[in-house]
């Protein structure tokens, strides 16, 4: 299991365009290869890069809300929508298996996972789609449910009075009928949508702070994210990174072009990521009691990235550094960019086996950069 800061595995890339108004519509464009392989790259899950054929661009649909809201991102492309399916199906053991998806809009991804014999929930957050949803559902005997809800607001950090769109998990599950699976289980439902421009890290962050306390969707089992990122978001946590095969020696990312001059080709490019989380993922050592301190730990070392893990080390932790760095077999010289994110965890774990009384030298928590 890696450290969810070290960045996320891509499935494809996608070329995406301005739509009418401000919502971008997702067309497919070209499709390429990443610059990594999928074997050095290592996020909650076990990937495997996979293109999509090129189709072109689509415009906005004239019946797309031409008032200034929130910017949304849609699947408006059949092709891709059929796609998109073939993957999250092949994915899948279950034919049956529950989509939960995040603001269907047009309803063209949800038309193909319906044609797939999938069952769906639609949580769409604008009014103006909720009448072509509900006729949709009316025409495939409870294979569909439409929900007035927005996925990217649920479980609100500080709420007072919860109103539609944004609703409590627990509210919404139990009016579902969807009921809670051990850990050790198979996913109970998979997520697919696109991260709002707007708040794509924040969300993010939210989901991974959610995912390692065992709240909010995560209280319901092992949940499956099939979601859409930005490029930028993408590459952003891989530029603090080196690449490393499998001999575990750092390599030079191949082919890869600036990211300035990819956009200039091709426009805004989305890409497709998949986070299951393992079922070994919490361990004896990294609970859903301490996560907060190891969380903390990825915070204050990403905040000095040029420091030398000795550094790191001793400002965090009052343990001997040198025995920690023994066990771990690093050098204390090493700077944070250096490590691979398997390695967060495994230092987090060794100071937490410390038989000091008092482990870390903070003891307040990453509030401030989830919602």
């Amino acid at each position: 299991m890696s450290v969810p800061v070290a960045g996320l595995p891509a499935r494809l890339a996608l070329s995406a365009s301005a739509g009418a108004g401000r919502f971008c519509v997702l067309g497919s464009g070209v499709a390429r290869w990443r610059g990594v392989r999928a074997g050095h790259r290592r996020g909650l899950s076990d990937l495997h890069l996979q293109l999509v054929p090129s189709q072109g661009f689509r415009d906005s649909p004239s019946w797309l809300p031409k008032y200034r809201s929130e910017p949304k991102s849609y699947v408006t492309s059949p092709k891709l929508a059929t796609t998109l399916v073939q993957i999250l199906k092949k994915e899948g053991k279950n034919p049956d298996q529950l989509f939960l998806e995040c603001n269907p809009g047009p309803g063209i991804l949800t038309q193909a996972l319906l044609e797939s014999k999938a069952k769906v929930i639609a949580l769409e957050s604008n009014r103006t789609f909720l009448p072509h949803l509900e006729s949709l559902r009316k025409k495939v005997n409870g294979k569909l449910e439409v929900v007035y809800c927005d996925f990217f607001k649920m479980d609100p950090r500080n709420f007072g009075i919860v109103k539609p769109p944004i609703m409590i998990s627990e509210t919404l599950f139990r009016h579902l009928g969807i009921e809670a699976v051990p850990w050790s289980e198979d996913t109970p439902l998979r997520v697919v949508g696109i991260f709002p421009a707007k708040n794509e890290k924040k969300i993010l962050w939210k989901l991974l702070y959610d995912l390692y306390s065992s709240t909010s969707v995560y209280s319901y089992g092992r949940v499956e994210l099939n979601m859409f990122i930005t490029e930028r978001e993408y590459e952003e946590p891989w530029s603090s990174f080196g690449v490393y095969g499998q001999s575990g020696r750092q390599e030079k990312l191949k082919n890869k072009k600036p990211l300035e001059q990819i956009n200039k080709q091709v426009g805004q490019n989305m890409c497709l990521i998949q986070l299951t989380p393992l079922p070994n993922l919490f361990t004896e050592n990294l609970t859903s009691v301490n996560y907060d301190v190891f969380f903390h730990m990825l915070k204050q070392c990403f905040m000095k990235r040029n420091f030398k893990l000795m550094d790191h080390l001793q400002l965090l932790s009052p343990v001997n550094a040198t025995a920690i760095l023994k066990q771990i077999e690093k050098n204390g010289d090493m700077k944070i960019t250096d490590l691979h994110p398997q390695d967060f965890k495994q230092l987090f774990e060794t100071i937490e086996c410390s038989k000091e009384s008092c482990r870390w030298l903070f003891d307040d928590c990453m509030e401030e950069m989830i919602m």
